[in-house]
């Protein structure tokens, strides 16, 4: 067994050393940032996530948010920064992993994969709410059909795939646009509630603000998927920071107007506390318009599962590519289609498991999801103060403003959102990232040489 695991990389099977497909280059700021905005699904993200904060933080909401957003612009640049450097699939695990060391990639490659698996189906066992105007299902199975069918849709031409999500967020857009509409034509309170936040039972503390923060992250957080497509995208150098930046403009804005228009223009702190969105757009105009944008939300859902498979299966390619796994596992994550190029194997292996999720007991694990998040930002973070020494520090990656400074408030920031959070999702965050470092000492790092091996395809010398 010591041989084995001592076998030095000139004696692997060369079919199993033979480099993998590369990703085509296929995508501008456009097809990007149509692909990253639908990611960040700003339909879903209002219409399913945030009612959760209005029943935790009533009127705060909106001021939750925009202080929120405020983090991830800083945020933002590190990814821009970062996603120029190093422009690979492995999105944060890689540049964790070539600026601050492996076993740093490797504990953010965890927390990326916690998010990217459990998302997804989060999101689409909200379908069914959102269909009821037209057929009952039980969100259980609607769930899974969507994840089949974004699964499905995920195996096909990326560039298809950048106008398929477009059009579907063209519908997500005019939802949010009506939403915010009708909120602020029925506005009946000052819009100083939204800096002296209330709920029925009385004034929401700051506390509360802060414990919100890690939810009103993960509502914004999907502009990090420009650096996941950076080895698809044309001239990365200009195209990343522009689609991350963009991304993150044009999403915010979709997300916080319509929040501000309804805690403007609930009928009451009760109705605004119960979160049911729907039920305030009938009461603004009428049954026929609550079903449009009802039928409007549940294609964004479904939008948004599409992009969360494509985004999940570039970080499982890029991780059998990168050789995380057992080789007989890396070969079949890092297949690509022969006629579409997409990495087939590695969407079935996200897509499928997904389906079964939605038959899971999900509510732990979406607080789960806001700790990951919150580490994932960052180990980013970190990642950015070490993007301008050694090899790195000349590089003509696009440089963030007013670094380091930046990213050393972001690491205060996320530490102080962190020690708010629950027991509970600290715990089990912890356990699995404690399980991922055992494995790292007991299987990556006594293989140096051919496991955990970080590349970026742009340099083929590129590897850590």
């Amino acid at each position: 067994m010591t041989d084995t695991l001592s076998r030095p990389v000139e004696d692997v099977d060369p079919a199993a050393a033979a480099p993998p497909q590369k990703l085509k280059r296929s995508i501008g700021v456009v097809g990007g940032t149509l692909l990253t905005l639908s990611c960040v699904t700003p339909a879903s993200s209002l219409f399913v996530i945030v009612p959760a904060s209005f029943a935790s933080l009533g009127t705060g909401t909106a001021l939750t948010l925009v202080i929120a957003i405020v983090l991830c612009v800083g945020v933002a640049w590190c990814y821009s920064e970062l996603g120029t450097l190093i422009p690979s699939a492995g999105g944060e695990y890689a540049m964790a992993g070539h600026t601050i060391g492996r076993f740093s990639g490797w504990l953010a490659f965890i927390q990326a994969l916690i998010v990217v698996m459990i998302v997804p189906p989060i999101i689409a066992l909200g379908t069914a709410d959102y269909l009821a105007p037209i057929m009952s299902v039980d969100p259980k199975i609607m769930g899974a059909a969507v994840m089949l069918a974004a699964t499905v849709v995920g195996l096909l031409d990326l560039r298809a795939n950048a106008w398929i999500t477009g059009i579907f967020l063209v519908l997500e857009v005019i939802a949010a646009t009506l939403v915010a509409v009708l909120g602020f034509a029925h506005a009946n309170r000052p819009a100083s509630v939204l800096i002296h936040p209330a709920l029925p039972g009385g004034a929401v503390g700051g506390g509360t603000i802060i414990i919100g923060l890690a939810a009103a992250l993960f509502i914004t957080q999907g502009f990090s998927t420009a650096v996941y497509l950076a080895e698809e995208m044309e001239q990365p150098n200009r195209t990343v920071p522009r689609t991350v930046l963009w991304t993150l403009a044009i999403g915010s804005a979709v997300i916080l107007v319509p929040v501000v228009a309804i805690t403007l223009g609930a009928p009451s702190l009760e109705a605004l506390a119960k979160g049911d969105i729907g039920a305030m757009v009938t009461a603004w105009s009428n049954s026929v318009v609550g079903d449009i944008v009802s039928l409007c939300v549940a294609l964004a859902i479904i939008n948004a599962a599409i992009v969360m498979v494509i985004q999940n299966s570039r970080v499982l390619y890029s991780s059998a590519r990168d050789k995380a796994w057992p080789e007989p596992l890396n070969r079949a994550f890092s297949t690509l289609s022969k006629r579409y190029g997409a990495p087939w194997i590695a969407t079935l292996a996200v897509g499928v498991p997904g389906a079964a999720l939605c038959f899971v007991d999900l509510t732990t694990l979406s607080l789960v999801t806001g700790v990951a998040v919150t580490l994932l930002y960052g180990f980013v973070a970190v990642a950015a103060l070490g993007a301008r020494r050694g090899k790195h520090k000349e590089s003509d990656a696009w440089r963030m403003r007013m670094w380091p400074t930046v990213p050393v408030l972001i690491l205060a920031v996320l530490a102080y959102v962190m020690f708010q959070q629950s027991h509970e999702a600290l715990a089990i965050t912890g356990g699995i990232t404690v399980a991922a470092a055992l494995y790292w000492v007991f299987y990556l790092r006594p293989r140096p040489k051919d496991r955990w091996v970080i590349t970026i395809p742009e340099e083929e010398k590129g590897t850590l």
